[in-house]
């Protein structure tokens, strides 16, 4: 099996309190975080009551058809309310998407190997290889781009993030990356793609 993927007999290392973090050394990941006012407190609320209830029943670990399930329901109402475009969209300016940009790619081969983002109006997605501790490139990306975008904390505290299973995956990951814009009928001009040379070969 490929380093670059979820491995079954490899140990993960978690870190975090109420949403844990999983990281398998190198293996490929899939996160988002958003600005802090991406989206109301009563909507947080309700996707978080829902989403303990159901974690009661189906605690982690999860085979790929609880994954899915999983992300079904409460990954997709989440993006569904995070392209309505709510807050402030910071991000919506063309210079402010640069300089998240630049912090996203400042340390690409060193401590990072990118493989496809979106930056949209009021959140994140990346695909990547991460070569030091997951959160510490996180946290490194946060601190950075509020220094220049806005004043206070602009991020969500937590974020979210998937380890990539195998290449099937890996494929629908970039897909979900690249369309991400056109489902939030977004012109070019509101968001930032970037596509590493394996994202751009997949159709």
């Amino acid at each position: 099996m490929s380093p670059d993927f979820l491995h079954p007999d490899r140990d993960i290392r978690k870190h975090g309190d109420s949403l844990p973090h999983w990281q398998q050394g190198e293996a490929l990941q899939f996160v988002t975080f958003r600005l802090a006012d991406a989206l109301p407190a009563s909507r947080i609320r309700q996707w978080k009551r829902q989403r303990y209830n159901w974690l009661q029943t189906y605690p982690k670990p999860w085979d790929a058809a609880t994954e899915g399930e999983y992300h079904r329901k409460f990954s997709m109402m989440l993006e569904s309310w995070l392209d309505e475009g709510c807050g402030s969209c910071l991000l919506n300016n063309l210079e402010s998407r640069k300089i998240l940009a630049d912090s996203l790619m400042r340390f690409q081969d060193e401590r990072v190997i990118h493989e496809a983002w979106v930056i949209m109006p009021n959140h994140v997605h990346l695909l990547f290889k991460p070569l030091v501790p997951l959160e510490k490139l996180i946290q490194a990306w946060k601190a950075y781009s509020p220094l220049h975008i806005g004043k206070g904390p602009i991020w969500q505290r937590n974020y979210r993030d998937t380890l990539i299973r195998d290449q099937d995956h890996f494929v629908s990951v970039v897909r979900y990356i690249r369309n991400n814009p056109v489902k939030a009928r977004l012109p070019d001009n509101q968001i930032s793609l970037w596509l590493g040379d394996r994202a751009a070969r997949i159709s």
